[in-house]
């Protein structure tokens, strides 16, 4: 995570926990020549609808403008982690073990740079899943992305 995104997650973390959300991830990237801070919200209980997203916005905004962590003109950005969301940090493969989960990998194994399966461990990294033909175990070296998949 760049530092700007680290400065703005230390910001969001009270505002989410205060309004009963979890901050789920926290992008701040250059798309098309406009820089985007994107933040991503989640509930334990139930799905985040346009007015979490819009009250963790209207907390979060004046925050923002009074630490003044980025220099330039962006574009800010708040929406649900959404129900097919990148597993990122330990903690996220933890809670969604047993959860059926999509592998990219960055380079092809056996003809495929996509696996879909089970998520059954994560060390360090290395990601497992349990397919219908086997157990698959990718290296941390091996993995571009993991993110849930919806049956």
């Amino acid at each position: 995570m760049n530092r700007i995104a680290e400065r703005v997650r230390e910001l969001a973390l009270p505002v989410a926990a205060e309004l009963g959300l979890e901050l789920w991830d926290v992008e701040y990237l250059r798309e098309a020549g406009q820089w985007y801070l994107r933040v991503y919200i989640d509930k334990l209980e139930g799905y985040v609808g346009i007015d979490d997203c819009e009250r963790f916005s209207r907390a979060l905004d004046p925050i923002l403008d009074e630490a003044d962590p980025i220099a330039e003109s962006y574009t800010f950005e708040v929406s649900s982690a959404g129900a097919e969301r990148e597993l990122k940090r330990p903690g996220d493969f933890q809670r969604f073990l047993g959860s059926l989960v999509e592998v990219r990998l960055y380079q092809a194994r056996d003809g495929q740079k996509s696996y879909v399966g089970t998520l059954s461990a994560y060390d360090d990294g290395a990601v497992t899943i349990e397919t219908p033909a086997r157990t698959r175990r990718f290296g941390a070296s091996e993995v571009a992305q993991v993110r849930l998949r919806l049956a």
